[in-house]
């Protein structure tokens, strides 16, 4: 028997029913999503998966912890998931089967995501559903997990052009994603009371142009029409409930609760050249998990295509940046933080809108990501995080950068505030001001909560080059219009430190 962790329990409240929905590799989202919703107490009577969030879902019935699967996520080499095929296949092209196999996956993905699926067919206290589709009928089929099979599990996830079809039995099985993203349908089949959909494939209204991003859209279109179809059905269930109908036997409608992304997710590209990592992934899953269970309404949201809308880019900018330096519990000076045990900040910063930004001071943009910290056992995810370039001291001759975040621990809230001061003093300190952050831990969940702790966390060389290639824009203009954007943020950058620093 295979303990599953957010099983429901006979007196857990509401039927709920979890349902993961594709997104290619940037599911490592929704491991995030995943362990916010546990630490919240929710429990499950059924799990559904399609496309990538079958890997999910396999994870969770595999008996994994939230914490491991969010752990395997951020160490999955994703370069794992491309194993090409032999060259003689390529000399077929244009009339190849496929560009690549699926060996990767089945020999190093799946393995190193706990992937087990005599363990998922053992699984016990919830129902789990596999859609596949079975391109032979043309039709989706959502497999139970009694009867899950590493071929079910690798059709699942099948594009068509990306790897050839999967013979099971006397048929051929693909990714469902072109008919079905998400199964609403067989989550009420199974007396859903209230339905908890992760999503993460695009819904926004920007047609883009390149082949690329039109072949997405065109998963996107798929994707979001049968969705909207499906809560179109989902809403005249409730209105037949309302008018006293006992549909299925519930006399109370069924709610729905979505989880997204503001903006898209960027695309499995991105993550594969290394523009955005499983890290920042799970980070920005909890992290938006986070702020929808705190504003949440008891009704959930209403089941129609604005249920997953989410906002167009707009030119903006990304990077991720790493500082590590000693910190001191019930420290309140910096200066004494001395060989305290090292914390280590990771940080993903997210400029939605980058000439606003550069425009205001008070401006702020999104952080997402983690702290490690052995005190509080190693690994603790941020649920909110502020970031700001150059804001105003209270001294006019400094400059801060200001980085903040704010996570739970052992269900007490803390909030961590960091600072580098940009100040020109004597001798050339712009390197160790630039890499330096002053940072202090509030208990609470803001900077006015009394200190718990403080230390110096640093930028080094290292770290510094590994920052340099993840800047990256976050709108989906041309190559060139993307350079100059990032060009524009670079001259921002070094022309205020030159105004900190240079002469005069």
């Amino acid at each position: 028997m295979t303990r599953v962790h957010g099983a429901a329990g006979a007196s857990d409240g509401p039927r709920r029913s979890l349902l993961l929905a594709g997104g290619g590799m940037r599911v490592a989202y929704q491991a995030g999503v995943i362990r916010a919703l546990l630490e919240e107490g929710l429990t499950f009577a059924h799990a559904d998966g399609t496309s990538g969030g079958i890997m999910n879902l396999a994870m969770l019935l595999s008996g994994l912890t939230p914490d491991e699967i969010c752990e395997r996520w951020r160490t999955l080499d994703v370069k794992a998931f491309s194993s090409l095929l032999p060259l003689k296949e390529y000399l077929k092209l244009p009339s190849a089967m496929a560009m690549a196999d699926a060996d990767g996956i089945r020999d190093k993905v799946f393995p190193h995501l706990g992937i087990d699926p005599e363990r998922i067919r053992e699984a016990e206290g919830i129902q789990g559903t596999f859609n596949v589709c079975n391109y032979t009928s043309k039709a989706n089929e959502a497999i139970p997990h009694q009867q899950i099979d590493e071929d079910y599990l690798v059709a699942s996830i099948t594009l068509p052009v990306i790897m050839p079809p999967v013979p099971i039995g006397d048929s051929l099985y693909v990714d469902s994603v072109w008919i079905k993203d998400t199964n609403v349908s067989e989550a009420i089949r199974r007396g859903a009371e209230e339905i908890w959909l992760i999503w993460c494939i695009g819904n926004h209204t920007e047609y883009r142009p390149g082949i690329f991003e039109q072949y997405v859209h065109m998963i996107e279109m798929s994707a979001n029409g049968v969705l909207n179809e499906e809560l179109r059905w989902l809403g005249e269930v409730n209105e037949r409930i309302l008018a006293g109908e006992p549909v299925g036997g519930r006399k109370s409608p069924i709610r729905l609760h979505v989880i997204r992304p503001e903006f898209p997710l960027p695309l499995d590209p991105d993550y594969f050249l290394g523009r955005i990592d499983g890290k920042t992934l799970v980070a920005m899953g909890y992290r938006d998990a986070k702020r929808y269970l705190a504003g949440r309404v008891p009704d959930g949201v209403p089941p129609g295509p604005g249920a997953t809308r989410m906002k167009i880019p707009l030119p903006g900018i990304a990077f991720r940046e790493t500082m590590s330096g000693p910190f001191v519990l019930g420290e309140t000076d910096p200066g004494r933080a001395g060989e305290g045990p090292p914390m280590s900040l990771h940080a993903a910063v997210e400029i939605h809108d980058l000439e606003r930004f550069l425009a205001d001071p008070d401006d702020t943009a999104t952080l997402a990501g983690h702290i490690e910290y052995a005190p509080f056992g190693g690994y603790v995810p941020a649920r909110t995080g502020v970031f700001n370039l150059f804001s105003p001291g209270e001294d006019s001759r400094v400059k801060l950068m200001v980085y903040e975040a704010g996570f739970e621990h052992e269900g007490r809230d803390y909030y961590l505030t960091g600072q580098k001061h940009v100040r020109n003093d004597p001798g050339f300190d712009l390197w160790e001001d630039t890499t330096t952050l002053y940072a202090t831990l509030h208990e609470g969940s803001s900077r006015d909560g009394p200190v718990a702790g403080t230390g110096i966390l640093r930028l080094d060389m290292g770290q510094f080059l590994k920052m340099l290639p993840t800047v990256r824009a976050t709108f989906a203009g041309a190559a060139t219009d993307q350079a100059k954007l990032i060009a524009r943020f670079g001259r921002f950058f070094l022309g205020s430190l030159w105004k900190q620093y240079g002469p005069g």
